[in-house]
């Protein structure tokens, strides 16, 4: 039998009375007055059982008077029960009770006696059935204090019971009825992917002072008040302020740059004084956070001249150190450029903990992509690991535009005609192209990296081989070199007469190891001013380690960084670059905003997982240098302190090709030409000695455009004798004494 649910009557407002037929309370084995769980699709309810007036069956009028939070936001409308849904229990009488109470307004809180709302509420309270975690509402009651949260009860082995007259009532907390209902909202919580162990270190810091000031004064500590969060831009520091206070119950207030700052003097001040005013008088109606976003384009550091910037920062400064106890909010500032703040901001007393979001990780990746995708159709096919692998130096903002772009790629192809409607891996690998890292576009160094495999390189197999051993094994099976208790490269130097593929070789190994690149040329650095390079190249590697793994490739090291032994000048800008540059690979330059989250230690034993998660793991905490490659034609005029071990571990010589390389070249720069069937490789590689991969390449190109010449622009074939005109006409760039010189070891 189903029961609707009709509206209370006017008489039974605040009684806790649940009207209903005599047979249902008979079939209930209910008593008048016996307390009863009605249980609705909103909520919970605790009242009393009533015979109806009419005595008809089949209908329920209950009183909210105590019931779940979310039935006061939520009222019951056109419901109908079962008869399951209500249930007799047994209430005993309470010892006491701790509540929190919602008063109409702050100055009610201001204005009245603790003592007289204790009295109040207890009066209010008495013969009531309360149940744990429900509210008591007081809108019968004409009164300041409109509901009750029972926070807990005594004894706690109930779950409900009566209030009477010895009950002990103990009031744990006030707050305004505003911001009481502004928590009930069911405001959406935006997911956030790989930042639990910064959310976690945040909610700590908002949690202290708001919740445990008693426990923090008792002990004669005092609360601290600033918290700044320091990270790239797209990493989700203003997503993550806005969760956090959504989580911890507080209520948001927030300042950006154009809100503040105004055209008339004093105009800026006077709005700043106004906004703590708002977040102070917030803070009396609960718990407030006040976030100030791009707090470096606001309070800069501060310079000679009187500025109005000046004025601002000094307001702030007196704003912050006028908080007392009593303020109840807690102030977190953002910035993506932590050395323009002024310095005065970043001591303990106004910003007391600087939390870092550094750019995600491999597994940190990996959960964002699938928060992103999980309202997407993906196709099951879809490896976020790979994806993860891939994506390195893309922060939350990239990927949720890959994910976007790939979105739009399946609805391209959708709309050509194929049946299939889910994402697959195949979309993202197309969104990969257009889709970069935006914390690189700034960067100094070259990023645009063609994707090279090593099969396009003729020869150098065992070159091939050391420099996968470098830098491909130590990426790409880190638990190997932990097991054997081998520490990777810092760097690599690669030396050899010109266009022996040096530059190529490097790119093959970007390409194959999946990492960054940044590749750096003497424009990139130097500069007419005096300390502008040194700077420059710190913040590149500033910029890759803040990207690892990542490969920073110095081509042409000679021209960027000469040799302190034969240097007339000893000041000069090469030999402080070299000082820069020896300083960065011994870690004497890496800054606390690079770190990305606490270290993690690698154990034989425990939990058993999978061997993708476990890779991952081992990925993360292994792959957090910079892999430093140098390229030289000219390696006499290198540092010798560039070329010991700790720095450039690994000296690989590229040598010139041999006859068999040469083949291997001429193969390779000839797989996409129409050459005819007489040309005969081998005979010309027997006839290119001391020529170059470069040489050979250009080689067969003039065969090509001989052909054209000779014959005519619909040619179809390179004939054998165009290939050698075309030797005949050329001489080898290399030459006997110069590669002897190569031979001589450098260490």
């Amino acid at each position: 039998m189903a029961l609707r649910v009709l509206s209370v009557d006017s008489a039974d407002l605040g009684t806790q009375r649940c009207r209903m037929g005599r047979g249902l309370m008979s079939a209930l084995g209910l008593n008048l007055g016996s307390p009863l769980m009605v249980s609705t699709p909103g909520g919970t309810c605790l009242c009393t059982a009533w015979p109806r007036s009419d005595l008809a069956e089949g209908f329920l009028q209950m009183d909210l008077k105590c019931s779940s939070p979310s039935l006061i936001s939520h009222p019951l409308k056109h419901l109908n029960l079962n008869p399951s849904h209500l249930t007799p229990i047994t209430c005993s009488k309470l010892r006491g009770i701790k509540v929190s109470v919602v008063i109409q307004s702050a100055e009610f809180k201001k204005d009245a006696l603790p003592r007289y709302v204790h009295e109040l509420l207890k009066d209010m309270l008495k013969g009531l059935y309360v149940h744990k975690k429900h509210v008591i509402n007081f809108g019968d009651f004409d009164t300041e204090i409109k509901y009750a949260v029972i926070e807990s009860i005594n004894p706690d082995t109930a779950a409900a019971g009566r209030i009477t007259s010895k009950t002990g009532v103990e009031i744990v907390g006030t707050q305004t009825l505003g911001h009481y209902k502004r928590q009930l909202q069911d405001q959406p919580m935006v997911p956030l992917g790989g930042l639990d162990e910064v959310s976690a270190s945040l909610k700590e810091m908002l949690q202290l002072p708001l919740f445990y000031s008693g426990t923090l004064n008792s002990l004669g500590v005092s609360c601290p008040r600033g918290v700044l969060l320091v990270g790239p831009p797209g990493v989700g520091k203003t997503l993550l302020v806005r969760r956090v206070a959504g989580e911890v119950g507080a209520s948001l207030v927030v300042i950006r740059g154009p809100e503040v700052v105004g055209s008339r003097p004093g105009e800026s001040e006077e709005t700043l004084r106004a906004v703590f005013a708002r977040a102070r008088t917030a803070a009396e109606e609960g718990l407030c956070v006040l976030f100030l976003d791009e707090l470096d384009s606001l309070f800069p550091r501060r310079m000679g001249s009187s500025t109005p910037e000046n004025r601002l920062v000094a307001q702030l400064l007196t704003l912050m150190d006028g908080m007392n106890q009593s303020d109840r909010f807690l102030i977190v500032g953002a910035t993506n450029q932590p050395d323009s703040l002024d310095p005065a901001l970043r001591r303990p007393g106004r910003f007391d903990r600087e939390v870092i979001i550094g750019a995600p990780t491999l597994k940190q990746r990996k959960a964002i992509l699938s928060v992103l995708c999980e309202r997407m159709p993906v196709c099951p096919s879809v490896d976020f690991a790979e994806l993860a692998q891939r994506t390195i130096g893309y922060v939350g903002a990239d990927l949720n535009a890959l994910c976007r772009e790939a979105a739009m790629h399946a609805i391209r192809y959708n709309s050509q005609g194929s049946k299939e409607q889910l994402v697959g891996m195949k979309h993202f690998q197309e969104a990969l192209k257009t889709v970069s890292p935006s914390c690189l576009r700034s960067s100094l160094g070259r990023t645009e990296l063609s994707p090279i495999s090593w099969e396009q390189i003729g020869g150098l197999n065992e070159v091939k081989l050391k420099l996968r051993q470098s830098i491909e094994w130590p990426m790409k099976y880190p638990e190997a070199f932990v097991r054997l208790g081998l520490s990777r490269p810092r760097g690599v130097l690669l030396y050899g007469p010109p266009g022996c593929a040096k530059t190529t070789l490097v790119r093959a190994a970007a390409t194959s190891s999946h990492c960054s690149f940044l590749s750096v040329s003497g424009a990139d650095l130097y500069s007419p001013f005096v300390g502008d390079s040194e700077k420059a190249l710190a913040q590149l590697f500033r910029q890759a380690r803040a990207h690892t793994p990542c490969i920073l490739f110095l081509d042409e090291i000679d021209s960027l960084i000469g040799s302190r032994s034969g240097s007339h000048t000893p000041n000069s800008v090469q030999t402080r670059l070299l000082s820069v540059l020896l300083n960065e690979l011994d870690g004497v330059g890496v800054k606390t905003l690079e770190r990305r989250g606490t270290e993690k230690e690698l154990q034989a034993e425990g939990e058993q997982e999978c061997h993708t998660h476990q890779q991952l793991d081992y990925q993360e905490v292994c792959n957090k240098d910079v892999m430093i490659v140098a390229a030289t034609n000219r390696p006499d005029t290198v540092d010798s302190a560039l070329l010991r071990p700790g720095r450039l571990d690994h000296i690989i010589y590229v040598p010139p090709p041999d006859e068999q390389a040469r083949l291997a070249i001429l193969k390779v720069c000839t797989d996409t030409m129409p050459v005819d069937a007489d040309v005969y490789l081998e005979a010309l590689a027997t006839h290119t000695e001391l020529y170059s991969g470069a040489d050979l390449e250009n080689l067969c190109k003039e065969a090509a455009l001989l052909a054209l010449q000779e014959e005519n622009m619909e040619v179809s074939s390179i004939k054998y004798k165009y290939f050698l005109k075309s030797l005949s006409k050329m001489s080898p760039s290399l030459t006997a004494q110069q590669i002897h010189m190569y031979q001589t070891p450098l260490r």
